[in-house]
C-alpha cells in the first residue's frame, strides 16, 4: 500500500470508530423501546408506544487516572439475552415474582460494557468494568432528559443548619425525609438536590419514576436541575476525606470534608442499576417489582430463622402508659407492661428504642441501671414476645461483630439501626456490613435515618424494613405538613423502591382543623380507619404499633384488627388509585384478602371491583369504615359486615379517611 492509500485507510478507520451506531431493545410485550446510540458518547432514549419517556440522555464515568468510560466508545460486540422465569420472594408483598425481560449487553474496547434491560414495567442500565487493578471513580454521567417541560414530584433534601461545605455538600448530610414538591422541571430549585425516587408526569397520563437498584460499594444517586432544563443530572456525595463522630447524641459520623472523587472500588465489578419505572396508569406504580428484581440474589443461605411481624413501639407515644402502680418510663416495669400487652394480642415483638443505653457514650455495652435486658428477653420469651434493640450508627459500627454476637447470644431478635443520615460510599458499605454481620448472628435489621431501599431486602432478607420516608413521627413536632396528602403520594413514589417503616397505628386521630403537633401525646392526621387501612396499604414486613399499649387496650376492636393483619403477603393487586389523591390496594395471605383504601382531604365514594382478584368468591366481608361524623371527630368508625353484590362493594371515605375490609 502506498503512503496516500495508507492515510486514506487510516482516516476511514478513524471516522468509522466514532461514527454513530444505533442499537434497539424492546420489552417482552413490545410496548417499550430503548434506543442506544454510540458516537462521541453513549446516549439512550426510551419510548412507550408513541410516548417519549426519555429523550436522548448521555451516560458514562470518569476515572481519576483520566480514563473516560463512554467517551469516544468503540463497540467490540453486542450480546442479547432473554429471561422468563419465576422467583421466590420471601418476606415481600408477594410470595413469588415473574421475572421477564430482554437484555442487551454492549461490550466496548477498553474493558467495560453497558448492560440494558427492558421489562414490561420499565427499563434499567448499568456499567460493568473488567480492569485488573482497583479504580477511583471521579464522577458519573447520568442524565435524564425529557422532551418537554413536564411536571415532576420531587422530594428535596431538607438542608440542616450548621453543616460544613458548600451549598451542595451540605445536603449530603440528611435523613432522606421530606414531603413532595410539585414543580415543572424547568422550575426546580437549582440549589437543591432531590433524593430518589422522583416521579415525572408525562404525556397520555403516563408517568416515570426514577430510582436505582443494587447500590453496593458506591454512593447513592441524587438528582439536580442546575440549568433550568427539561431534565435531571446525577450528583453523588464525594468520598469522605475526614470523618468526625458527633451529631445526635454522639451517635453519628459527620463528614467534615469530601474528596474530589466519589468512590474507590474494585476494577472488576458491576455498578448500580439506574432504572426508570414506567406506568400507563398510576395504580401500576404502587405494585412494581423492578427494584427487587434488579437486586443481587439472596446471600443468606438459611432464612428459616427470620420472622417478620409487628412490634409494640415505645418512643412515639413517649412511654405514656397509665392505670398502673409504677412510674412509667425507660425501666423494666414499663417494658414488662409492653411485653404483656404484646403477648395479650399476639404481637411478635417489643422494641427498646433510644434510652436503654447510656446517653452520648455510643457504647451498647453501657446499659442504664433501670434496664436489665436479659431479664426482659427471658420475660418476653416466656410470653412468645421477642425483644428488638435500637442502636445508633456509631455505637454499633465500632463494635459491630461483638455487639451482634453478645446480644444474639442473649436472645435479642434484631436491631433498629438509626442515624446514618448519609449515602456516600462508606455509608453504603455500612449497610452491607451491618446486614451481613446481623445475618451471621441470626438478627434482623430495620434501618432508620436511612436512604431509600435499593433491593438490599432481596440480597439480605434479614433486612426487613427501611425508613427513608417522611413518616408519622413528624406528627410529634410538625404543625405545618400535610401528612394526609403525603400518605396518598408515597405509595406511588417512595414505595416503588421498597418497604417503608411509616410507623402508623395512632389511636388519637384528628380532622384537618383539629390537628396539633404534641410531642409527648401525639395524634395522627385523618381518621381512625385511615390508620387501620395503612397496615394494608403500606408495604412493611416489620410493622410498628406506634401508640401506647394503654390507648390500644381502650380501643380493643381496632387493636385486635391491627394485631391480626399480616406483614408479608402472597399476592398484591392494586384496585385503583391516583397519585396524591387516593389508593385502593388488595393483598392476600393464605385464603384471606385484605383491602385497604385511603384518600386525601377530599371525601370519596368508591365502587370496588373485586372480580380482578383471582379465585375471589366471597359473598361478604368485615369492614372498618369511617363513621358518619368522622369528618368532625376523626376517631368515629363503624365495624360491620359488608355484602358483596356482583363482585362489587361500595365504600365511602371521609375527608382524610380510610377503610379496610377482610374477605
Amino acid at each position: 500500500m502506498n503512503k496516500k492509500l495508507f492515510l486514506i485507510a487510516l482516516l476511514f478507520l478513524s471516522v468509522s470508530a466514532f461514527a454513530q451506531v444505533k442499537f434497539t431493545l424492546q420489552s417482552p410485550d413490545k410496548d417499550i423501546t430503548v434506543t442506544i446510540e454510540v458516537g462521541e458518547q453513549i446516549t439512550y432514549a426510551v419510548t412507550h408506544g408513541n410516548t417519549c419517556i426519555l429523550a436522548p440522555s448521555p451516560i458514562g464515568m470518569k476515572l481519576a487516572n483520566g480514563t473516560q468510560i463512554g467517551r469516544k466508545p468503540v463497540v467490540k460486540s453486542a450480546k442479547t439475552h432473554s429471561v422468563n422465569q419465576t422467583l421466590d420472594s420471601p418476606f415481600y408483598k408477594k410470595s413469588e415474582i415473574s421475572e421477564v425481560y430482554e437484555e442487551l449487553a454492549l461490550i466496548f474496547k477498553g474493558n467495560y460494557k453497558v448492560v440494558f434491560r427492558a421489562y414490561n414495567e420499565g427499563v434499567a442500565y448499568r456499567f460493568e468494568t473488567q480492569f485488573f487493578r482497583p479504580i477511583v471513580i471521579e464522577n458519573e454521567t447520568a442524565e435524564f432528559n425529557f422532551d418537554a417541560d413536564y411536571q415532576a414530584i420531587v422530594p428535596y433534601v431538607l438542608r440542616r443548619a450548621g453543616v460544613e461545605g458548600d451549598i451542595i455538600q451540605q445536603q449530603f448530610y440528611n435523613s432522606f425525609e421530606n414531603t413532595y414538591t410539585h414543580t415543572a422541571l424547568s422550575q426546580m430549585d437549582p440549589d437543591k438536590l432531590a433524593f430518589l425516587p422522583v416521579l415525572v408526569e408525562l404525556k397520555d397520563g403516563k408517568k416515570a419514576v426514577i430510582t436505582e437498584a443494587d447500590l453496593e460499594d458506591f454512593p447513592g444517586l441524587y438528582l439536580r436541575n442546575e440549568q433550568g432544563k427539561n431534565g435531571f443530572t446525577a450528583v453523588h456525595a464525594g468520598y469522605p476525606k475526614t470523618i468526625q463522630q458527633g451529631g445526635h447524641n454522639n451517635l453519628q459520623y459527620r463528614v467534615m470534608e469530601h474528596e474530589k472523587y466519589v468512590a474507590k472500588t474494585s476494577g472488576r465489578r458491576a455498578f448500580p442499576w439506574r432504572c426508570i419505572v414506567i406506568s400507563e396508569s398510576d395504580k401500576e406504580l404502587a405494585n412494581n417489582d423492578l427494584v427487587y428484581l434488579l437486586a443481587s440474589p439472596n446471600r443468606v443461605k438459611d432464612i428459616s430463622w427470620i420472622k417478620p411481624g409487628k412490634v409494640a413501639w415505645d418512643w412515639w407515644n413517649a412511654w405514656n402508659i397509665y392505670g398502673v402502680d409504677f412510674k412509667a418510663g425507660i425501666n423494666n416495669d414499663t417494658y414488662k407492661y409492653y411485653i404483656d400487652f404484646a403477648s395479650q394480642y399476639g404481637i411478635e415483638y417489643v422494641i427498646l428504642d433510644e434510652g436503654w443505653a447510656v446517653n452520648k457514650q455510643a457504647d451498647l455495652f453501657q446499659v442504664v441501671p433501670e434496664i436489665n435486658i436479659q431479664e426482659l428477653v427471658n420475660y418476653g420469651a416466656e410470653r412468645n414476645v421477642g425483644i428488638v434493640l435500637w442502636a445508633g450508627h456509631a455505637a454499633i459500627d465500632k463494635n459491630m461483630d461483638r455487639v451482634c454476637k453478645f446480644y444474639s447470644e442473649m436472645g435479642v431478635k434484631g436491631f433498629k439501626v438509626d442515624f446514618m443520615d448519609r449515602d456516600d460510599q462508606l455509608a453504603v458499605d455500612f449497610y452491607y456490613r451491618m446486614a451481613k454481620t446481623a445475618a451471621k448472628y441470626h438478627l434482623f435489621i430495620d434501618f432508620h435515618g436511612a436512604y431509600k431501599p435499593t433491593g438490599l431486602n432481596r440480597t439480605y432478607p434479614n433486612v426487613l424494613n427501611h425508613e427513608g420516608v417522611y413518616g408519622l413521627e413528624q406528627a410529634k413536632w410538625d404543625n405545618n405538613s400535610d401528612l394526609v396528602t403525603n400518605e396518598v403520594t408515597i405509595p406511588f413514589i417512595r414505595m416503588v423502591a421498597g418497604p417503608l417503616d411509616y410507623t402508623q397505628g395512632a389511636m388519637k386521630n384528628a380532622s384537618k382543623n383539629n390537628f396539633a403537633a404534641i410531642y409527648s401525646e401525639p395524634m395522627s392526621q385523618g381518621t381512625r380507619c385511615r390508620q387501620l387501612a395503612e397496615y394494608v396499604v403500606f408495604e412493611s414486613p416489620f410493622n410498628m404499633l406506634c401508640d401506647s399499649p394503654s390507648n390500644y387496650k381502650s380501643e380493643d376492636e381496632c387493636t385486635q384488627f391491627i394485631a391480626s393483619v399480616p406483614t408479608t403477603w402472597d399476592e398484591t393487586i392494586v384496585l385503583d388509585g391516583k397519585v396524591g389523591e387516593y389508593l385502593v390496594i388488595a393483598r392476600r395471605k393464605d385464603f384471606r384478602w385484605y383491602v385497604g383504601a385511603i384518600t386525601n382531604w377530599e371525601k370519596r365514594d368508591l365502587e370496588l371491583d373485586l372480580s380482578v382478584l383471582p379465585n375471589f368468591g366471597a359473598k361478604s366481608g368485615h369492614i372498618f369504615r369511617d363513621g358518619i361524623n368522622a369528618d368532625r371527630v376523626a376517631k368515629d368508625f363503624v365495624s360491620e359486615t359488608v355484602q358483596v353484590m356482583g363482585n362489587k362493594v361500595k365504600v365511602h371515605l371521609a375527608e382524610g379517611g380510610g377503610a379496610v375490609i377482610v374477605f
